[in-house]
């Protein structure tokens, strides 16, 4: 009887257990500011051939200033689209540096998409790191969604490279660095 019910408990605890790791693969979160379903980059890049890149989409909407914006104005000069969230701790450590290569490059345009977060968290973000590039609230993705059909971002944060013809020429999958996002803006212009 007793083996019985040792064997018993047993079962019911690898049932929940299976249970329990099952859900906190599939949980979604409801609050924009909790950081379920976070899939950290891997540090990698690529920078496409020019046969291979396809039209990026056209992204619009209000900044967090209150400001549109329309990615369709910039043809004709190099674009960098950073996939950010304020909870997101590669994000803040590639903060600066993102800042500090727009400061350098007035001629690229910079756009944030600020993914799953809430305003107040994402304003406080961008003034503590000096950004002011425009950045557009995506609490739901679905900014984000509208590059699968290209070189999607596939983690947070992601930056995306976009050429002069308007097309997705690059990404970044993590934090990037100043040195390597320069770079990487001098092979989309040479």
């Amino acid at each position: 009887e007793l083996a019985e019910a040792v064997v018993a408990w047993f079962s019911v605890a690898a049932v929940l257990i299976g249970v329990m790791a099952l859900s906190a693969c599939s949980l979604q979160s409801t609050d924009p500011g909790q950081s379920q379903n976070y899939v950290a980059g891997d540090g990698s890049s690529v920078i496409l051939p020019v046969d291979q890149r396809k039209p990026a989409p056209v992204l619009t909407g209000t900044d967090l200033n209150g400001n549109p914006v329309d990615t369709s104005e910039w043809k004709g000069s190099p674009g960098v689209i950073n996939v950010w969230a304020s909870w997101c701790s590669p994000c803040r450590a590639e903060a600066p540096e993102l800042a500090a290569v727009h400061k350098r490059n007035p001629d690229v345009n910079f756009l944030g998409l600020d993914t799953r977060d809430t305003d107040a968290a994402a304003r406080q973000f961008v003034k503590k790191y000096g950004i002011d590039y425009p950045n557009l609230p995506d609490p739901n993705g679905q900014l984000v969604l509208k590059f699968s059909g290209t070189l999607p971002p596939q983690a947070i944060p992601s930056t995306l490279l976009i050429d002069a013809k308007g097309r997705v020429a690059g990404r970044f999958l993590g934090a990037v660095t100043a040195e390597e996002l320069e770079d990487a803006l001098q092979q989309l212009a040479g």
